[in-house]
């Protein structure tokens, strides 16, 4: 049953976490605009489609990434003056657990969480895309990088692709080779000097090519130098672009699509997008680890004050940014799993907030 204190607390959070969200946000535009000011001006850009099309898109985008950190601060910020105040005391001493003073929070914290995790899997990709486009189109250079040398991919799970060399400028590939499986043996193998696109969605022309085709012992060999033979590929000029900010582009839906694709391909960046998917919904949890800290920290009234507080949740926050920064980078480059690196951060600090509100309770 909710009381006059819990309303009272989720209120207090509520407002604090939304009045430190506005002003940091409020922060994070003007400095943003004072580093991209001269570019604005160099493609000659109107206020309204500034605002329109950046910024109205670059808020949700940033405080999709902060949210966890604002309710850090928002916590430390209103308990720690009611601690001064000697209003957590006075709940304590009317008889009140410190874990059911805790309540509050936490519902206030999981509405939160609630609201990111939709945020995260279903609209703020859709700003993520309206806001880099914008950035591609007029504020720097394209964000995609092409394939070009020594590229490895499955067209199917039975078709396996390797090209040495593909130009972006006229679609065409050097060392072309395609060797098809069956049962797990090896039944054809095309080779090709040179492979050029045709036309959508998939014609491509071999030149100068050879099909060497098995049969058991049997084996025939086909050699065409000179010749051309066009033929249907699953494959188009987009598969050797990739977007470096494609992940912020998709809705958990997208990414989950996209993952299954990559893997019967056999594209190897498939592991990125998929700890992408595990933090968005990972993320919203740590808002409810870190509403838990801050209460602990900020619940007793210290010589310090707030300032002492807000000090301790600032290093906490900057613990955890790292602590999550070096889990992506070895969950993507080192053999660890992509779930395990992006709940990693969360598996620390729940034992760092098990401590330390056991050591509040005393």
């Amino acid at each position: 049953m909710i009381k006059k204190m819990d309303l009272y607390i989720i209120r207090k959070y509520l407002g604090s976490f939304f009045f430190t969200m506005l002003l940091i946000t409020m922060m994070a535009v003007v400095i943003d605009f004072s580093e991209k000011i001269n570019r604005f001006i160099d493609a000659d850009l109107g206020v309204g489609q500034i605002l329109k099309e950046y910024y109205l898109n670059f808020i949700p985008w940033i405080n999709g990434m902060m949210w966890p950190l604002f309710s850090l601060l928002a916590v430390i910020f209103f308990t720690s003056r009611m601690a001064k105040n000697s209003e957590i005391v006075a709940f304590l001493s009317s008889g009140i657990s410190f874990n059911r003073l805790l309540v509050p929070y936490l519902v206030a914290a999981s509405l939160i969480a609630g609201v990111l995790w939709i945020g995260k899997n279903y609209f703020i990709p859709h700003n993520c895309k309206i806001k880099n486009d914008f950035e591609n189109e007029h504020l720097r250079k394209n964000s995609k990088k092409t394939l070009n040398n020594d590229i490895h991919f499955f067209l199917s799970p039975s078709e396996k692709l390797y090209i040495r060399y593909y130009r972006k400028s006229d679609t065409t590939a050097q060392s072309f080779r395609l060797e098809h499986f069956e049962n797990n043996r090896l039944k054809e193998v095309l080779k090709a000097e040179r492979l050029k696109f045709i036309d959508y969605p998939n014609s491509w022309s071999l030149q100068d090519y050879t099909i060497r085709s098995f049969d058991g012992l049997n084996e025939s060999f086909l050699v065409s130098e000179g010749e051309s033979l066009d033929t249907t590929l699953d494959l188009t000029p987009e598969d050797f672009i990739r977007n470096t900010k494609l992940m912020e582009n998709m809705t958990t839906r997208d990414l989950t699509d996209y993952i299954s694709r990559e893997r019967d391909r056999g594209l190897g960046d498939a592991k990125s997008f998929l700890i992408e998917k595990h933090l968005r919904d990972s993320q919203p949890f740590t808002i409810i680890i870190l509403t838990i800290i801050g209460f602990a920290v900020a619940s007793r009234k210290v010589r310090g004050g707030m300032g002492l507080h807000l000090a301790i949740g600032i290093v906490l926050g900057a613990a955890f940014v790292i602590i999550s920064k070096f889990a992506a980078t070895f969950s993507n480059n080192l053999s660890l799993s992509p779930a395990l690196g992006a709940w990693l951060p969360n598996i620390i600090f729940c034992f760092i907030a098990f401590i330390i509100v056991r050591l509040a309770n005393k």
